[in-house]
């Protein structure tokens, strides 16, 4: 509920924890977000990003009912944001 005045981004996928770009941002990222292009670009240089994914560490908790389903069956976005 609620509202928002002008750009206005929202994502959710378990892209984070399967390590995609999402993981890789850290605090003072500078990010460009085109509308008429459709497009977001985080501007860190691909040495940067390779280095990070290098170090990136993921643990989830534990979890179970729904969200034990959802933590083992959700693929990202760019697969369909689906349940297998």
């Amino acid at each position: 509920s609620g509202t928002n005045n002008g750009c206005f981004v929202g994502h959710i996928s378990p892209e984070a924890a399967s390590g995609g770009p999402i993981a890789l941002i850290e605090d003072g990222d500078k990010i460009v977000i085109d509308v008429v292009e459709r497009s977001i670009d985080l501007l860190v240089s691909d040495e940067e990003l390779a280095r990070r994914r290098e170090a990136f560490h993921y643990t989830p908790a534990p979890v179970d009912g729904y969200l034990s389903r959802y933590a083992r069956d959700a693929r990202s976005a760019d697969q369909g944001g689906i349940l297998e």
